[in-house]
């Protein structure tokens, strides 16, 4: 059974997710709160698996309560968002402070919607919590000012060009070892910059049993790299596109699973704490190395050839995929218009969205990693294209920026 706690100021929404909740046999909500000194009251008491928290109260708001939570007794955490442009920014704060979900409050006018979303997302978050706290008491430990500090390397001297804010997910003992497959790769450039073509790229990946166990050696230069993301990937974007240089010799196409109103502040918030210029993608955007284009909530993002170049598209196309923007249609896109010049990148996120593109981004060529199961908030969009045995490497998220890095260089 799952312990619930909801967290809300406003008595109908208490009373609405709760409903919703409890119609599942499987979840039980063992309590309500109305703000944050409240929740952290019942907390103790009641011990949930699992909260559901608004960001806006009255004492303490959402966003306090969930940095305070996470300090001295972390557990899953959905927030519950409004769409405002403050609400966003807010959210995205949240998940930096360690919220591993959000719904918006506008779904709720869609009962039979918002109850599907807030139920599935309870059921497979709280398998989370002994993640959440494994993470945390890592990081508290980490922190102890009597620990020993181990000398550093030579690898561990170079900084990026941000240090991300959002902490990654990686509990401490995730095991390494070297896995993929070899495959051979083109070269090509696009407009603001070339590189040349190379041999190796060092691998530091989580071993998982449908990825034969080698060397991943990504052969020739790439430089478009498609990212496919959904559940927690805001923490785990911001980590990898703030490790990357200005120069980067590529451009990077971004489809994550958000809505209209979030993408925007997602762009301008990742566009502050990284070196690559990021923007929300706009149709017919030309590829630029160095720029991150981030689609649009609501719609989709992929690649279109405008004569000989090839260029951001952005469509409502197709109405009826489950998911806007679809992975599908970047990776897609992105494989039949660039072929062997494409990096995929498959992130942390529910269901199986991006398998059917990926699988034509390998036919055309391109070289794809995904995010190991180890360091995924929901192991499910990374674990489809490595079942289907698409994936060139899986990798630990505080490691893809470098193997980014590295087959872009060729």
């Amino acid at each position: 059974m799952i312990r619930v706690l909801v967290v809300d100021d406003s008595a109908f929404m208490r009373n609405a997710i709760s409903s919703y909740l409890t119609q599942d046999a499987g979840i039980e909500v063992v309590g309500t709160a109305r703000d944050g000194v409240d929740c952290l009251e019942k907390v103790k008491q009641l011990q949930p698996d699992v909260i559901t928290l608004d960001l806006e109260m009255p004492r303490m708001d959402g966003l306090e309560t969930l940095k305070q939570l996470m300090s001295t007794n972390p557990l899953p955490v959905i927030m519950i968002s409004s769409l405002t442009e403050f609400g966003a920014e807010a959210t995205l704060k949240a998940m930096e402070a360690g919220a591993m979900d959000f719904i918006p409050k506008t779904m709720a006018n869609d009962k039979e919607a918002f109850g599907d979303e807030i139920r599935r997302k309870v059921k497979l978050l709280a398998r989370r919590k002994a993640f959440i706290r494994l993470k945390y008491s890592s990081q508290r430990q980490s922190r102890k000012p009597s620990s020993p500090l181990p000398s550093a390397s030579p690898a561990s001297t170079t900084a990026a060009p941000h240090t991300s804010h959002f902490s990654s997910p990686t509990p401490p003992s995730s095991p390494r070892s070297g896995s993929g497959i070899s495959r051979s790769a083109g070269t090509g450039a696009l407009h603001g910059g070339s590189f040349s073509s190379g041999q190796s790229m060092a691998t530091s990946t989580t071993a998982a049993r449908t990825v034969p166990t080698g060397t991943a050696r990504c052969r020739g230069a790439r430089d478009i790299v498609v990212i496919g993301v959904s559940t927690g990937g805001p923490p785990v974007v911001q980590k990898i596109l703030s490790a990357l240089p200005a120069n980067l010799p590529a451009c990077i196409l971004v489809a994550q699973h958000m809505p209209a109103s979030f993408t925007g502040p997602f762009a301008k918030r990742l566009d502050g704490v990284c070196a690559l210029s990021v923007t929300e993608a706009v149709n017919g955007d030309k590829l630029v190395n160095g720029h991150v284009y981030i689609c649009p909530g609501g719609r989709h993002i992929g690649v279109q050839m405008r004569g000989p170049l090839a260029e951001v598209l952005v469509t409502d196309e197709p109405k009826s995929a489950l998911y806007k923007p679809t992975v599908n249609l970047l990776m897609e896109t992105a494989g039949k218009c660039m072929g062997r010049r494409v990096l995929g990148v498959m992130l942390t996120g529910m269901g199986s969205d991006g398998v059917d593109g990926a699988r034509v981004l390998k036919e055309k060529g391109g070289w794809l990693i995904a995010q190991s199961e180890a360091t995924c908030v929901v192991y499910g969009m990374p674990k489809a294209v490595v079942d289907a045995g698409l994936a060139d490497q899986v990798v630990d998220a505080d490691d893809i920026a470098e193997q980014i890095i590295a087959a872009v260089k060729g």
